[in-house]
């Protein structure tokens, strides 16, 4: 798919097309019939002393004036929906596709660099379109009329033109040369410039904790300068156009009026025709002009319009199946067969041979060092990745066999960095179930011990909620979104790390609260801490992607020395002891 394939989304818009290319028709002509009836003016009327002819021409070329600026005004009316709705439909495309992406291909784009593409690539589209409607249509036609008229007025001085015109082609290819590899460079820094403003931005509070501010200001101010010397450079350049285009007119001007009047004292030229030819030779060297500043343009949008595209072009992996299953039966229940997950790219798998059962009514816990595999297996689940070798079945389903819709509506994600969307806390934890009751929303809360901090705030559960919850704490970020999860009331919970910002207390409850109120559903719970999952009734230990052990909190103490060691490093020796007993 290249960028020119992108000129599909101005389907929607034939008829307003059509109708602009008669108004540029009609705008081309009055352009192109003034001359004349204002040469006859001169000739006939002024120097022919008749006043009557001056008068019909005169309103005559008033009439024409009206109707080429209405016909103007049509054009730039039309070129403007035209561009707008194309760039509306552009970047709805790119989002359509972006939030179709599972996680291997956001892997391929940076965050900064689809922000970039969906705003200022489709601008950068939407300009050069506007552009093209307005002039490239229209220029082409002015040019080779304005010529030829211009020609046959006074064909021994249209040589004036022909030097102007090749003057100004001569300059423009040169600018061209050397501005053109720069729009590439400059998309580039403005993706790089993102990336750094999203960095910092985010990162503000570990910059402030660790006294960088000065260091992160230097990288910014490092990028953003090479950014606007490279502006600066390709402005400048851009903008010798105009004086150079007003010297070269100047210079033809005064040519045409030096060779015009010898050839009107010759008697070989009128007046009113010599005036006629200078507007018309204008016109035809702006028309030149217009072309060639188009041409610089159409790069720069080709730039952005092939990044767009390797956007829309990008073959998603995880794809729903042609032939989709339906599990016969809900309930939640969740097999890893033989599984075997490589990241895209990687040398080694971070999985090898994963297999095990959750079942419904029952807690699966993972736990591990970091790094050792535990957050895969659960965005395995899900589909965010598909695995490498092996089975993952919901209810006797394998999951690339299932749509991910029907999928991921049987459950309840918790992901590891608790992410909050803007608006209120009532927006947030209906986000899955936005038909949740009153009832609902409050017993969600309630059992993820939210509760106690949301009746403190003024509006309660209409409270606002900042871009990623930046308002909250990271406990309450985390319980918000268990609550999320929990008001969606699905036959499997995930929860990814989900309780590590709670003190051991509220953690405590929460469980508690969760095991009563998720009775009969399949829970799998990531961690890293022994004390969440201690009553789990089942614990898988995982060590470099494998398996290492599988029992309960007892039975792995005496069976696993890799449980047994995390175990001793966090229990107290007499809970151990107790333990082992």
């Amino acid at each position: 798919m290249s960028g020119t394939k992108l000129l599909k989304y101005l389907s929607p818009y034939i008829l307003p097309l059509l109708l602009m290319v008669v108004f540029i028709y009609c705008q081309a002509s009055a352009n192109l019939a003034l001359p004349d009836y204002m040469a006859k003016i001169i000739n006939e009327g002024i120097l022919g002393k008749n006043t009557e002819t001056i008068f019909n021409y005169g309103l005559i070329m008033i009439l024409i004036a009206i109707g080429g600026g209405l016909a103007t005004v049509g054009v730039n009316y039309l070129s403007s929906r035209i561009g707008t709705g194309f760039a509306r439909n552009l970047r709805n495309a790119i989002f359509s596709k972006i939030e179709n992406f599972s996680l291997v291909e956001f892997n391929k784009f940076s965050t900064a660099s689809l922000i970039t593409r969906t705003t200022n690539d489709v601008h950068q589209i939407q300009v050069v379109l506007t552009m093209l409607f307005r002039l490239a249509l229209m220029a082409p036609i002015i040019g080779v009329l304005a010529t030829f008229k211009a020609y046959h007025l006074a064909p021994s001085i249209t040589w004036i033109m022909g030097v102007a015109v090749v003057a100004l082609i001569f300059i423009i290819v040169l600018i061209f040369k050397i501005v053109v590899p720069k729009f590439t460079q400059l998309q580039k820094l403005l993706d790089k410039l993102n990336l750094v403003t999203r960095e910092i931005l985010t990162g503000l509070r570990v910059i402030k904790a660790f006294n960088m501010e000065k260091h992160e200001e230097e990288k910014f101010n490092k990028v953003n300068k090479d950014l606007a010397q490279l502006n600066v450079f390709v402005g400048r350049l851009m903008m010798l156009l105009q004086p150079v285009m007003m010297l070269i007119l100047n210079f033809m001007m005064i040519a045409i009026v030096w060779f015009g009047a010898h050839q009107i004292e010759l008697g070989n030229l009128e007046v009113g025709n010599m005036l006629a030819f200078l507007q018309y030779s204008m016109q035809a060297v702006s028309a030149f002009l217009m072309i060639s500043i188009i041409f610089i343009a159409i790069p720069r949008a080709s730039v952005s319009a092939n990044r767009i595209a390797e956007v829309l072009e990008t073959d998603i992996q995880i794809k729903d199946p042609v032939k989709p299953r339906k599990a016969p039966k809900k309930g939640g229940k969740v097999e890893f067969k033989n599984v075997t997950f490589s990241y895209p790219g990687a040398i080694e798998p971070v999985l090898h041979n994963i297999s095990f059962i959750a079942l419904p009514g029952q807690t699966t816990a993972f736990i591990g060092a970091t790094g050792s595999g535990k957050s895969t297996i659960l965005n395995l689940i899900p589909r965010f990745y598909d695995v490498t070798e092996g089975q993952i079945l919901v209810d006797d389903v394998d999951v690339r066999d299932m749509k991910q819709h029907d999928l991921r509506a049987r459950i309840g994600y918790v992901s590891q960095k608790a992410m909050l969307f803007s608006g209120t806390i009532k927006e947030n934890i209906t986000y899955g179930n936005p038909n949740a009751t009153e009832e609902e929303i409050f017993r969600a809360a309630a059992t993820a011990q939210a509760l106690e901090f949301i009746k403190e705030l003024e509006q309660k559960f209409d409270s606002s909620v900042s871009q990623a919850g930046s308002n909250f704490s990271g406990g309450q970020k985390q319980r918000l979104a268990i609550a999320r999860a929990l008001a969606k009331n699905p036959e499997l919970y995930l929860f990814d790390d989900s309780f590590s910002a709670l003190d051991f207390k509220t953690d405590a409850a929460l469980r508690n609260a969760l095991r009563k109120e998720a009775k009969g559903k399949t829970i799998l719970i990531v961690t890293q801490r022994v004390g969440t999952i201690m009553d789990a009734d089942k614990i898988i230990v995982i060590e470099a992607g494998k398996i290492v052990g599988e029992g309960t909190h007892k039975e792995l103490l005496s069976t696993c020395k890799v449980y047994r060691e995390i175990a001793t490093s966090q229990l107290p020796p007499e809970k151990l002891a107790k333990d082992l007993t």
